[in-house]
């Protein structure tokens, strides 16, 4: 069975605006996540799987739900702190039904049903750093 993973995130996750903690973590959801993105696991659950206490989860989960790669359950939904990753941020068994779910996606997005991504918007990564790095042992 292939697994492929969504480009939008895969290839932006360097632009994004969070701590390397979070990216890892995000690594451990979209590792966790059905296909399509639902995470089947609670809250308290992942953080016994991920090592850390589940306030830690709460605190590494806000950056990516303030940039709606993982979508909260509206209240009246929630069911023991559900999430699922965004469709544009899940994986899928091949590549028809990324393209199937992405095309769904975005006609809930510009139907106000779904919220975009809020992702950075480059046109090419940021120059690289030239000369030596300077390094100091304390």
């Amino acid at each position: 069975m292939a697994n492929v993973m969504s480009p939008i995130v895969a290839e932006r996750i360097w632009a994004l605006p969070l701590s390397g903690s979070a990216v890892k973590f995000l690594q451990y959801l979209v590792s966790r996540s059905d296909f399509g993105g639902q995470l089947p696991v609670r809250q308290k659950d992942m953080a016994a799987e991920y090592g850390v206490t589940p306030q830690a989860v709460s605190g590494l989960m806000a950056p990516l739900c303030d940039l709606n790669i993982v979508l909260r359950p509206r209240t009246e939904e929630r069911n023991g702190n559900s999430y699922r990753l965004h469709p544009l941020a899940a994986k899928y068994e091949n590549p028809e039904s990324m393209e199937a779910a992405f095309r769904d996606a975005l006609v809930r997005i510009q139907a106000g049903e779904l919220p975009n991504l809020k992702l950075p918007t480059y046109h090419q990564a940021p120059p690289v750093p030239t000369g030596r790095p300077k390094l100091q042992v304390a």
